[in-house]
């Protein structure tokens, strides 16, 4: 495996600039998106004085040189400080690191003492397991967004150690109001015109595939932006039902499908069949064309018939419930971006019964290596 570091496209770090501006916290960025905390901070910092992430942008020739006699200048001071701690125990080191933490950098303190930084970090805990098990589940339900339900957070709670029941979890959870996300009511939509066009059911409510991208399936819901409806396409892979295109605008037509398709990272010619309901924006030039360049065949749900799309009625039951059900987007840019941020984590890190517990990047993966093997 390599050694070096990621390199992370300019539209991908404004991208996190942008989720950082709109409120979501460096943590949760962190977490997420494994990105290390410093760099978060190093694009927030970069972007907001000078609009660009390069540091030569950021600093003049003076600066950089100020700044390399400065850190040479702490190093020495810091040596001059802590160097003769360097033959005492772990407690003592520990202690001096974390006495003068406020001067110096951690990570050099332990370089220069010979000792782990995961030693400096590390607090006995002195809860009790039911103290422990309460902030798991609460923890777990907020990196859920609110979403996860008693079925989910024991799952989760199996894979660190905790065999705890259904019922003792919806008690923790009433304590402290975790309330799902699911279990609220939400407005229901009137169905729209949809196209009469003579094309067959070729998936025939047969959802389980064990090819990727065999089937695709897509459909599009309306999203609140500042009080008018905006609205939200993606295509999802029936094989492990990870989305692979999306798209946020203004408009409900087949544009909107066009640059979910071009959101797509992987290969187009790779995609079998496109599965959707009859909408009117699944059938115009824009979309045949695609459809026929790239060899994909169109399947199409009998008229009236939700059942024949049942995987994408469910998946955007889930996209409104999680991602905008009770919220009201103040502009079209934080749509894009807060869209672009739940994609990731539905992909990455959304657990899914239907896959075995397991988030449609992890199944992919998992999947992909026993073929190999």
């Amino acid at each position: 495996m390599s050694n070096r570091p990621k390199r992370y496209k300019e539209e991908f770090k404004k991208q996190i600039v942008k989720l950082i501006k709109g409120g979501k916290s460096p943590s949760e960025i962190v977490k997420e998106y494994n990105i290390a905390r410093s760099t978060v901070n190093k694009w927030v910092k970069d972007y907001t004085t000078s609009g660009s992430f390069k540091a030569k942008d950021n600093r003049s020739q003076e600066e950089n040189e100020l700044i390399r006699l400065r850190k040479e200048n702490q190093r020495l001071k810091m040596e001059n400080d802590i160097f003769k701690a360097s033959g005492a125990d772990n407690g003592t080191k520990i202690a001096i690191i974390k006495a003068n933490k406020h001067k110096y950098s951690i990570s050099a303190m332990c370089e220069i003492l010979n000792i782990s930084r995961s030693l400096v970090y590390y607090t006995p805990k002195e809860k009790t397991r039911d103290s422990n098990l309460e902030n798991k589940i609460i923890e777990i339900f907020k990196n859920s967004r609110n979403n996860y339900g008693t079925r989910k957070i024991k799952h989760e709670l199996k894979k660190d150690g905790y065999q705890v029941s259904r019922r003792r979890i919806s008690r923790i959870m009433q304590k402290y109001g975790l309330v799902s996300n699911y279990t609220v009511k939400q407005y229901k939509v009137y169905p729209s015109k949809c196209n009469e066009e003579k094309a067959d059911n070729i998936v025939n409510r047969q959802f389980n595939t064990d090819k990727i991208l065999e089937i695709v399936i897509s459909d599009l819901t309306y999203i609140n932006v500042n009080g008018k409806w905006n609205y939200v396409c993606i295509l999802l892979d029936l094989y492990n039902r990870e989305i692979i295109g999306y798209a946020a605008g203004k408009n409900k037509d087949a544009n909107l499908v066009y640059k979910a398709f071009a959101k797509d990272k992987r290969p187009l010619e790779e995609i079998k069949i496109l599965h959707t309901d009859r909408g009117n924006e699944f059938k115009n030039k824009i979309i045949d064309d695609l459809l026929t360049t790239f060899n994909i065949n169109r399947s199409l749900s009998k008229k009236g018939c939700p059942y024949d799309n049942a995987v994408a009625e469910a998946t955007f039951k889930v996209t409104k419930t999680e991602f905008a059900f009770n919220r009201i987007f103040q502009s079209f840019e934080e749509l894009e971006y807060l869209l672009f941020d739940y994609v990731n984590w539905y992909n990455n890190h959304r657990i899914h019964g239907a896959l075995n517990y397991l988030t449609p990047v992890e199944y992919r993966i998992l999947m992909s290596d026993k073929k190999v093997s």
